[in-house]
């Protein structure tokens, strides 16, 4: 255990991008929430930032709760002993499309149209002594039609007398997402409960994406630190920003290059066409009142494909202590 200790400190000066294995991140230290049970809603939207393209919407349910520890799929994630942990489980769905959701035809050169809906199991450990954090995720779900992101897009657009998406048949087609995620992050600098700095290494590995990198966060503000254990609510009010900036190292992406056993799908983004290396930046607010957290953030994410586009989006996000 000493000698995965020591590799793990590591990470954060051997790694040289940052990883961006999914897109909602729910067990980094800026989405901390100070108590062993929690419920959590995290929406994301390009609606945020005036958009409607690649990655156009994603929802995170979420439960931290004990019991969470003893859920089967628990068994396979990594258990550093010593360490203070918490588990969760959780649902989500993301949907990506292409710049114009209006055309039956395949539009050449950008986005494919695509949905990924997966059961999140995960852990978030942390050591208070020296100052880390570790977290690891297990994905299990499905890449393609049978998650249902062609109803939910139309649905909503019809609701709001929106343009009606019309690419859809074109969708990335049926395919597994069996994902394993591991997240380091170290302090490296504090503050008091005023100001803090720290560095992440993270890697993923599976049938959905494949990736690897660094990145670094500044929070600043009044807040609860991701590195200590406060379980009571003695301080009723925080308020925080945060400041996150990473690099990614691309090896496989199925949003983008199609599932790994069903190669079927009707457009798909060549590989000689991904870009291996993007650059992310995520800015965000945190309220929270006792129980009761709230949360507003834009993220950015450079071109992933030779012919593709920056993109920016949005989110919120609401927890409630159990």
């Amino acid at each position: 255990m000493k000698r995965l200790y020591r590799i793990l400190y590591l990470l954060p000066l051997v790694a040289t991008l940052a990883a961006n294995a999914q897109m909602i991140d729910n067990t980094v230290g800026f989405k901390n929430i100070n108590s062993d049970k929690y419920f959590r809603l995290n929406y994301e939207n390009d609606f945020f930032s005036a958009t409607d393209i690649y990655y156009t919407q994603g929802i995170n349910l979420e439960i931290v709760a004990p019991w969470a520890r003893h859920f089967i799929l628990s068994k396979a994630l990594l258990h550093p002993r010593g360490w203070y942990t918490r588990y969760g489980i959780g649902i989500e769905h993301n949907g990506y499309t292409p710049t114009s959701i209006g055309h039956d035809e395949i539009l050449h050169g950008d986005r494919p149209f695509g949905g990924t809906l997966a059961l999140k199991t995960f852990q978030i450990s942390i050591d208070t002594t020296r100052r880390q954090r570790l977290s690891t995720t297990l994905y299990t779900g499905i890449l393609g039609a049978a998650a249902g992101t062609a109803e939910m897009q139309t649905g909503i657009h019809r609701w709001l007398h929106n343009i009606r998406p019309r690419g859809w048949p074109n969708q990335i087609h049926n395919d597994a997402v069996l994902d394993y995620e591991v997240d380091y992050e170290k302090q490296i600098f504090s503050l008091g409960r005023y100001l803090l700095l720290d560095v992440d290494a993270r890697a993923c590995i599976g049938t959905l994406r494949d990736n690897a990198g660094v990145g670094s966060t500044l929070y600043f503000g009044y807040y609860d630190s991701p590195y200590d254990i406060i379980t009571s609510n003695a301080r009723n009010f925080r308020i925080y920003g945060y400041e996150h900036a990473g690099f990614n190292a691309i090896g496989y992406d199925a949003t983008l290059q199609g599932g790994l056993f069903n190669r079927s799908s009707p457009y798909t983004i060549p590989t000689a066409d991904i870009t291996r290396g993007t650059f992310e930046n995520r800015f965000g607010f945190v309220v929270m009142y006792r129980r009761i957290s709230l949360e507003y953030f834009q993220s950015f994410l450079s071109p992933e494909f030779s012919t593709g586009k920056m993109h920016v989006w949005g989110g919120i996000q609401i927890a409630f202590g159990l």
